[in-house]
């Protein structure tokens, strides 16, 4: 099987998953994207429900662990970056087309929105950690969130990472340049019909399709667990091996 292949297969398995579960865990995005979404068209917003929904997406998808600083933080924390995403000037960066990533206005106001947040998070962070911080705020925040409220970019975690790097298809780091490899991924002359084609049933509401750089998100992230589940099995056969031995 080819590479567009493995894709569409990894990314109908992560679908076909939630549908057998109308309250599984990984729907929370979902929620949140259609909350984002349709703030944008709403004249009175509710950034509290929207500060809610961000937070219950970030801890789902594994943000509110024992060691991160989110976990002393109530999601009220979480309300002036909900203000700042629905600014007018990102409206261009919701359910974003791959190819209009290569765009140089398009990447000015991702890189714009993207710095606002680290420098927001990167504050907040410091405020809990009394030990002090010895790293830079990891990407996986800031892309888990511009995932989750506007589908642009993928949430450059483990799995995905793991996934992107079993294909070869970009590096296991998120820049400009990681990203545009897997734009031309996407619209690869062999990828991007059959990709669009498995889109048109990736639903979050019969007026509301997955973005495609959330097919990408998922495919590659079942990939990555897929191949994280085999090593697992592979070590515990060794240790059962090594004890019968």
């Amino acid at each position: 099987m080819d590479k567009v292949g493995l894709v569409i297969k990894a990314a109908n398995t992560f679908y076909d998953e939630l549908q057998r579960d109308r309250n599984a865990r990984f729907r929370s995005w979902e929620h949140c994207y259609k909350s984002f979404h349709d703030a944008r068209h709403n004249t009175v917003v509710d950034y509290d429900y929207l500060s809610l929904q961000l937070a219950f997406y970030l801890a789902s998808w594994g943000m509110y662990r024992g060691s991160s600083f989110l976990l002393q933080k109530d999601y009220k924390v979480h309300e002036p970056v909900v203000k700042e995403l629905l600014q007018e000037q990102y409206d261009c960066l919701l359910g974003i087309k791959c190819s209009d990533l290569r765009k140089n206005d398009i990447q000015i106001e991702l890189e714009h929105l993207e710095n606002y947040m680290k420098d927001y998070y990167s504050k907040i962070r410091k405020s809990v950690k009394s030990d002090g911080v010895k790293k830079g705020l990891s990407s996986i925040l800031i892309t888990k969130i511009l995932m989750g409220t506007l589908g642009c970019v993928p949430a450059y975690d483990r799995f995905f990472i793991e996934g992107v790097r079993e294909l070869k298809i970009t590096t296991g780091i998120y820049t400009k340049t990681s990203l545009l490899k897997l734009v031309d991924f996407y619209e690869g002359k062999r990828n991007h019909d059959k990709l669009e084609e498995l889109r048109n049933r990736l639903m979050v509401r019969d007026d509301l399709k997955y973005p495609q750089m959330k097919l990408l998100d998922m495919a590659f992230w079942e990939i990555g667990f897929a191949k994280a589940r085999i090593t697992l099995n592979e070590q515990r056969m060794k240790i059962r091996g090594m004890h019968n031995g």
